[in-house]
């Protein structure tokens, strides 16, 4: 199966480091070349809005997902190829994921993560089998996967299920990664009767 439509997670915010807009303007000229669509959360702002604009700009098609009451704040963006306003922020998350064929995570803050964790959880769950990557700019992300390793050696994340976060290095990688993805076999037993 070809990805053809990417959803990105990341900042409204552009962060402290201007890599970080280099990296979201580079993942939307390379999503242009290779003719992906984006998914993502309909923000005009921060890292969100430098991603939209790049592939806007380059003809690309750009899908929104926002709620009501941040369109309203003037957060929105009102020139996407797409824009469905929903009523929630849960009502987001699931559109966004019903468009998207994979997920990709440039920095940002507690909504990223947020994000990137649903949709790593409905992949350990079965709902979903579809890649989940870090684009790991400048090692941002450096300190969550070694936490996320930290669930592995405590016991509370099987080995089989941490394989479902990925890591890119660059926006590139990140899209490699995404067309050679192949989904792993789903763990059948979440606790074994000792665990219980």
């Amino acid at each position: 199966m070809r990805r053809t439509r990417i959803c990105v997670f990341c900042g409204s915010c552009p962060g402290d480091d201007p890599a970080f807009a280099q990296a979201a303007r580079e993942l939307g000229n390379l999503m242009a070349d290779r003719g992906l669509e984006l998914v993502y959360g309909g923000g005009s702002v921060g890292l969100m809005g430098v991603v939209a604009d790049t592939l806007l700009s380059r003809g690309g098609v750009v899908r929104g997902v926002i709620p009501h009451s941040l369109f309203v704040r003037e957060v929105g963006h009102r020139g996407l190829t797409e824009c469905k306003i929903v009523d929630s922020m849960h009502e987001r998350k699931q559109a966004m994921a019903d468009m998207a064929h994979a997920f990709l995570s440039l920095p940002g803050g507690y909504g990223t993560l947020d994000e990137t964790f649903e949709a790593l959880t409905w992949a350990q769950l079965g709902i979903h089998e579809k890649p989940v990557v870090l684009v790991n700019v400048k090692g941002f992300w450096d300190p969550l996967v070694a936490s996320v390793d930290r669930m592995v050696s405590a016991g509370f994340l099987k080995k089989e299920n941490r394989e479902l976060l990925n890591v890119a290095r660059d926006p590139a990688s990140a899209l490699d990664l995404v067309e050679r993805w192949k989904p792993a076999r789903p763990v059948e037993k979440w606790l074994t009767r000792e665990q219980r």
